[in-house]
């Protein structure tokens, strides 16, 4: 029999406190074993984030959850920063780069409209999907498997 999956949870919301939806779901995951829930704002608040030590935990977990609010058509900042400083060239991907090969990642993202204004032909113009396009083309450059929403 296999090990199970080790599920790491990157967690963003810069107004959490302000969060109804993201409270709930963080809260209704944090006890669930093989589960990881790392908070980047409360982690980093000065964004400095340790590479070395994120690596560490992307490589001893199997799945990514990143779960965070549509800001701006986007993710929060600190999880740009975190992909611009922990998936290094020739760790995460590039010719030597395979750090990341065969993991999954998804994310769970929460928005402050409703469903029908994330439509080709809602207000936004656009399925949550497509503005998740750059991270999944960022799964795919580091050899992961990317889950739809």
């Amino acid at each position: 029999m296999s090990d199970p999956k080790r599920i790491l949870v990157l967690f963003a919301h810069p107004a959490f406190q302000a969060s109804r939806v993201n409270r709930l779901l963080s809260q209704a995951i944090k006890d669930i074993d093989g589960l990881t829930f790392h908070d980047l704002y409360k982690t980093y608040p000065e964004f400095d984030i340790d590479v070395p030590a994120e690596q560490e935990l992307l490589l001893s977990h199997d799945i990514y959850i990143v779960q965070h609010p549509l800001f701006w058509y986007s993710t929060p900042a600190i999880i740009k920063e975190y992909l611009d400083l922990v998936m290094e060239h020739d760790w995460a991907y590039g010719s030597h780069g395979k750090a990341l090969t065969g993991k999954q990642v998804m994310h769970t993202v929460t928005t402050g409209g409703r469903e029908s204004a994330y439509r080709t032909d809602g207000f936004n113009g656009h399925t949550v999907r497509e503005f998740l396009l750059p991270l999944e083309s960022t799964a795919k450059l580091c050899g992961m498997t990317f889950v739809p929403p």
